[in-house]
């Protein structure tokens, strides 16, 4: 015996919903944005154990070691009228304040390169890169972000950093042998020094991004920045060193982080545009082989 059910309500006629992720609303949830892939470059930078472990050593390296050289040389110091101070480096160390309260501008450097190498080929090693560019097929956005990243905070702690280290410094050399932010040069080295360990962890992620293995960018940044500066002039011609040499990137820092560079060095501009031009073609190079190369 059939039985007939009667329905209290009558079934909404609504079409099945057949768009998927080709929905109009869906798109624009999951849609791929800059600010959402800066968004993930930052969620990873700053969830990584490596990278609260490297900034702290950081810190601790700059304002440690330029309150260690100050209490070490502050029977020595005068203020700043020879050449040197500054993060790129630089001579006449005992008699430039600056230059002893900025002392571990020299270590922090390799640091903070090493911070860059760290956030771009850790991710080759684990392979979360191939991931990465699943998510941003064009590739070219995740460099970007992660340029963005590094720079914003490698600057941001960069800056207090450094103020911190020279005001300790000068406080301990004391009255009368210290200097202060108000002299010829003095603030140009102290905001120009952060400046230039900023390029330094962009030129490291360069590095990363370029060679793609973290032993291998380590060694390059390091002969980069400490062997080449004080190997070129020993194995080339005067002529060729003198016109090679000061174009090295941390020559080129030196010039604007000191408070008078070194004779032969470049001005302050000059070096600024230099260590600008490494990062544009090393970059440059590095986004092209992330748009050719397999990941």
């Amino acid at each position: 015996m059939a039985t007939t059910v009667v329905l209290d309500r009558p079934v909404p006629n609504r079409p099945a919903r057949t768009g998927g992720l080709r929905d109009a609303h869906d798109v624009a949830r999951l849609r791929v944005t800059a600010w959402r892939v800066i968004a993930s470059e930052w969620v990873k930078f700053r969830s990584l154990r490596s990278t609260v472990v490297t900034i702290a050593i950081a810190l601790v390296v700059i304002i440690g070691f330029g309150a260690l050289a100050a209490g070490v040389v502050s029977g020595d110091v005068t203020r700043p009228t020879g050449p040197g101070g500054g993060g790129g480096g630089g001579g006449a160390f005992a008699t430039n304040p600056t230059a002893v309260s900025l002392a571990g501008m020299t270590l922090a450097q390799i640091i903070v390169g090493i911070l860059g190498v760290l956030a771009i080929t850790g991710e080759y090693s684990s392979g979360m890169i191939r991931a990465t560019l699943a998510a941003v097929p064009r590739r070219l956005p995740v460099l970007w972000a992660k340029v963005l990243v590094i720079g914003v905070s490698t600057f941001i702690i960069a800056v207090p950093a450094s103020f911190g280290a020279f005001a300790l410094g000068q406080t301990i050399l004391g009255t009368g042998r210290n200097t202060t932010l108000s002299d010829p040069g003095v603030l140009r080295a102290v905001l120009g020094s952060a400046v230039y360990l900023t390029a330094i962890a962009l030129l490291g992620l360069g590095l990363g991004a370029l060679l793609r293995h973290t032993a291998g960018a380590i060694g390059a940044l390091f002969g980069l920045l400490l062997v080449a500066p004080g190997l070129l002039p020993l194995v080339l011609p005067k002529s060729w060193g003198d016109s090679i040499v000061p174009y090295l990137p941390s020559n080129a820092g030196e010039s604007f982080s000191s408070v008078v560079p070194r004779a032969g060095m470049l001005s302050a501009g000059g070096g600024a545009l230099v260590l600008v031009a490494w990062l544009v073609v090393l970059l440059g190079v590095s986004a092209w082989l992330l748009r050719t190369r397999d990941a």
